[in-house]
C-alpha cells in the first residue's frame, strides 16, 4: 500500500509553521556568531580553549577567525585521483557468510594531454577475513554493520594512497576521498579498551599506514591529500565561539554549567559552521585553516593530525579537511585551487569523486545478483543451501 500523502499533509505543514517561528531566532543568534567571529581576538581566545573543558568539539585556530581566501590559479599541469566504494553487507539470512566491498578509482590528468582512467576493484570477504581478532587469538571482531563502513574507508584510503605511488613526482598532484579523515566508527570507548585490537589493526596498521605512504611520495613532490564534505553539519567552529561567549577562563561545562539552562553561549547554540561561512565566504572562497579538537584524533594519528577549511562552492558551503602535513608543506592553496576546479568541472561536487562513486556503486539488483550467484555456485558443488524464513518470504511473489 503506498504512503498515504493525504494524512501527512497536515503534519507537514506543522513543520513549515514551527520553521517559520524559528526563523527570526535563528537570524539573531547566526548575526550574533558573525559579530563574534569578527570582534574575538585570536591569541587570547586559543589560549582560552587550550585551557577549557567542553562538551561539545571546539575547533583549534590555525590562521584566524574571519579571514576570507581567493583560490590560486591552478598549475597548467596536474593530476587528481580520487576513490569511493559501496560494499554488501554480511547477510545472516544467507547461507553463505560473506561480505563485499566494491572501490571505484579515477584518476584524471589536465593539462596539454588530458587522460582519464577509472576502474573498479571489488573483493570478496569470507572465512578469517569476516574477524577481526586479538594478538593471542582469544579474542575476536565481526565486521559487519557499522565496523563494516569503517573497514570500507580504510580501503578506499589504500586504494588513493596505491594510485598516488604510481604519479610521477614532478607533476602536482591532489588525493581526494569522500567523507571524514576521521575514522569516527572506531571513537568509541571499547575500541578504546577492550576492543583496541580492533582499532590498532584497522587505524594505526592500515589506515595511517596509507597516510604514512603519502606523506612520504608528497616530500619527493607537490602531492596532497583531502577528503570532501558535501553539505557537513559541524560545529566545530561555532562551538569555539561558543567557548568566546562564556564568562568563565576557562571555560569549564561540568563545572558551571551542567544544570543551567540559560547559558551564554547558547547565544550561537544550533548554528551550523556552513550556515556561518555562507554568509561571510564569496564564491569559491576559502575559510581559515582550524584543526580539529577531536580527543581520539588527537590521541592517535600523530603527525596525521587532521586540519579543516570551508570552501563556497555556489549556493553550498563544503568541508574539506586535510592531514598537518599538507598544511606544513604549503600545500592549502593547491588543496583549494584544485578542489575548487573539480568542483567547477562537475557542477558543484568534485568531478574525480563523481566518477569515482560511479564505478563504485553496487545497486540493489547487484546485490540480489551477487546473493543468486552465490547460492547457484553452492547447488553447482552440492554443497548445501540454507536459507531463513524471512529471506525466502522476501523473495517470494505475494498475490
Amino acid at each position: 500500500m503506498p504512503l498515504d500523502l493525504a494524512q501527512l499533509l497536515s503534519q507537514i505543514k506543522g513543520l513549515v509553521a514551527d520553521l517559520r517561528v524559528g526563523q527570526r531566532e535563528r537570524e539573531r543568534r547566526l548575526a550574533l556568531a558573525q559579530k563574534v567571529l569578527r570582534s574575538h581576538e585570536i591569541e587570547p581566545l586559543k589560549r582560552k580553549i587550550a585551557a577549557s573543558n567542553t562538551t561539545w568539539l571546539v575547533a583549534g585556530i590555525v590562521e584566524g577567525l574571519s579571514q576570507h581566501y581567493e583560490a590560486p590559479p591552478c598549475p597548467e599541469e596536474f593530476t587528481v585521483i580520487a576513490s569511493d566504494g559501496s560494499h554488501i553487507d554480511v547477510d545472516r539470512h544467507s547461507s553463505v557468510p560473506c561480505y563485499l566491498i566494491n572501490i571505484g578509482t579515477a584518476l584524471l590528468q589536465y593539462g596539454e594531454s588530458p587522460d582519464a582512467l577509472l576502474a573498479s576493484e571489488p573483493a570478496l570477504f569470507f572465512g578469517q577475513d569476516l574477524v577481526i581478532a586479538d594478538a593471542s587469538g582469544n579474542r575476536e571482531e565481526f565486521i559487519e554493520g557499522a565496523l563494516l563502513g569503517v573497514k570500507r574507508s580504510v580501503e578506499e584510503c589504500g586504494a588513493v594512497a596505491r594510485l598516488a605511488q604510481e604519479l610521477p613526482p614532478e607533476r602536482p598532484a591532489l588525493a581526494l576521498l569522500d567523507g571524514s579523515l576521521i575514522l569516527w566508527g572506531l571513537a568509541g570507548r571499547d575500541f578504546e579498551e577492550a576492543k583496541s585490537y580492533v582499532r590498532e589493526e584497522l587505524l594505526e596498521r592500515s589506515y595511517l599506514g596509507a597516510l604514512d605512504s603519502m606523506k612520504r611520495l608528497s616530500q619527493g613532490g607537490e602531492l596532497a591529500l583531502a577528503s570532501y564534505i558535501s553539505f557537513p553539519r559541524s560545529t566545530d567552529v561555532v562551538n569555539a565561539l561558543r567557548v568566546a561567549l562564556c564568562p568563565h577562563d576557562p571555560a569549564d561545562c561540568d563545572l558551571y554549567c551542567s544544570t543551567r539552562r540559560d547559558r551564554d553561549c547558547d547565544g550561537v547554540g544550533g548554528i551550523q559552521d556552513g550556515e556561518l561561512f555562507g554568509t561571510l565566504l564569496g564564491d569559491g572562497e576559502r575559510s581559515p585553516v582550524f584543526v580539529s579538537g577531536s580527543r581520539f584524533m588527537r590521541k592517535h594519528y600523530g603527525e596525521h593530525q587532521i586540519h579543516f577549511f570551508y570552501l563556497k562552492v555556489d549556493e553550498e558551503v563544503a568541508r574539506v579537511e586535510i592531514p598537518a602535513w599538507v598544511v606544513e608543506r604549503g600545500l592549502v592553496g593547491l588543496v583549494h585551487a584544485l578542489t575548487l576546479d573539480q568542483c567547477k568541472r562537475g557542477h558543484g561536487y568534485p568531478v574525480a569523486l563523481m566518477e569515482a562513486h560511479e564505478k563504485a556503486v553496487v545497486t540493489n539488483a547487484d546485490r540480489e545478483r551477487f546473493w543468486e550467484l552465490i547460492e547457484t555456485s553452492l547447488w553447482e558443488e552440492r554443497l548445501p543451501l540454507r536459507s531463513s524464513g524471512k529471506r525466502k518470504s522476501k523473495r517470494t511473489r505475494w498475490v
